[in-house]
């Protein structure tokens, strides 16, 4: 079969880019080995972050943050759940930080509100007696399998083709270009693009080999760990220090997410499932939710995190959470694209990033849409459903999936 545009990898990004390419006119095929959202995204805490998280330490890229979480408010509120964030200083916490946090917020035009303790706990309850400042920021709560399934449904209606359960099992380099690419599972077929994205996370460096390409990974495992969270806070709970083991407390839908851990990995399909990392991350949210630590444990499941790595220096907390996209004609193959890094909230900007990069190599000149045209199921959350059932998903984050053992 003949494309223009291979794409491969069926998270938020790879169904980003079929969505902006397929709206810009581009014969666009996704093809994703497993469901959608199988990868990072569907175990992600759902958090879409305002940037106070990497305020002080990667402006450029809380900015990123920040402006992308004011476009999918508008594009995507089906997917969204406004609940507010707080970043929350204990006592021990260094005030020093503290301050540096809401200035650097601050900088960004963000709107943060500096809050004592007794006001915080006036907002919510559940929080610790012992915070003593909390800054309030504009983080949400951001559903992977509705997210994923509206973006592939919105490129489907523009044209794409999307494909699950078909890996990509060989990638043929011809004359210094990517020629044939061998698809198996439920696809079973020969591809020729013109060109291929390599859109696959945590698995890009594998994806990249297939062609000869060196992409350096540190990919890095956490946990997350799903309890009853019926008592629990209705807003995120960031703990306002370096990030650290346990230091993010999610509600979702009568749950409450507790995260994360940050280990590093050499396979991203072979992911230690460590009960000592679900205890260290309780009893740190515990923390900020005291109730957390009492509350039944109803799943747990591991995320590994798509770092970019180029110059391999620090563990995987000090590598930048910021996104690149490569064009391997660099590297002796043309027509190989690979994006990676990036988190959930900045997928739409990563993809638009990589469109540009393919539409240039491919001569359209269509600008790119997607941050004015609204996603599919807008204002009906119902239909969103109707989609993860009939794309079907593996997303744990929202909700355990029938025969899903939780990594």
């Amino acid at each position: 079969m003949d494309t223009t545009v291979l794409v491969v990898g069926g998270g938020a990004t790879g169904v980003g880019v079929a969505r902006d390419l397929a709206l810009r006119g581009v014969d666009t095929t996704l093809v994703e080995r497993g469901a959608l959202a199988a990868g990072t995204t569907g175990r992600s805490h759902g958090v879409l972050h305002s940037g106070a998280r990497y305020a002080e330490s990667d402006p450029d890229d809380a900015a990123e943050c920040l402006a992308e979480n004011r476009i999918l408010r508008e594009i995507a509120s089906g997917c969204i759940e406004e609940t507010g964030g707080y970043f929350l200083g204990l006592d021990g916490d260094d005030p020093a930080y503290f301050d540096r946090k809401r200035a650097a917020c601050e900088d960004l035009g963000m709107a943060v509100e500096t809050l004592d303790g007794d006001e915080l706990r006036d907002r919510v309850p559940e929080a610790n007696p012992a915070v003593e400042r909390a800054l309030a920021v504009p983080d949400g709560v951001v559903s992977p399998a509705r997210l994923v399934v509206a973006n592939a449904a919105a490129a489907r209606a523009a044209g794409a083709t999307v494909h699950t359960h078909a890996p990509v099992e060989s990638i043929a380099v011809e004359d210094g270009g990517v020629g044939r690419v061998a698809v198996g599972g439920r696809l079973d077929a020969t591809v020729e693009a013109d060109l291929v994205v390599n859109a696959t996370g945590a698995w890009a460096g594998a994806c990249a080999a297939l062609a000869g390409v060196d992409v350096p990974m540190a990919p890095t495992s956490g946990v997350m760990v799903a309890v009853d969270g019926g008592d629990g806070p209705d807003a995120v709970l960031n703990r306002c220090r370096p990030p650290a083991d346990g230091d993010i407390v999610v509600p979702r839908a009568g749950e409450a997410v507790l995260g994360t851990t940050s280990v590093a990995v050499d396979d991203p399909d072979d992911v230690e499932a460590s009960a000592a990392e679900v205890d260290r991350v309780v009893a740190e949210c515990a923390a900020m939710w005291p109730g957390g630590a009492e509350a039944a444990v109803w799943r747990t499941y591991w995320g590994v995190r798509p770092l970019y790595a180029p110059e391999k220096r620090g563990d995987g907390r000090s590598i930048s959470r910021g996104f690149a996209v490569l064009d391997h004609a660099a590297d002796g193959v043309e027509g190989f694209v690979t994006a990676v890094g990036g988190k959930l909230t900045t997928y739409r900007k990563m993809a638009e990033a990589t469109a540009d990069l393919v539409c240039d190599r491919l001569g359209v000149s269509a600008p790119c849409r997607t941050a004015e045209r609204p996603l599919p199921g807008t204002d009906d959350p119902e239909r969103l459903d109707a989609l993860v059932d009939e794309f079907g998903v593996d997303a744990p984050a929202d909700g355990p999936a029938d025969g899903a053992d939780g990594r």
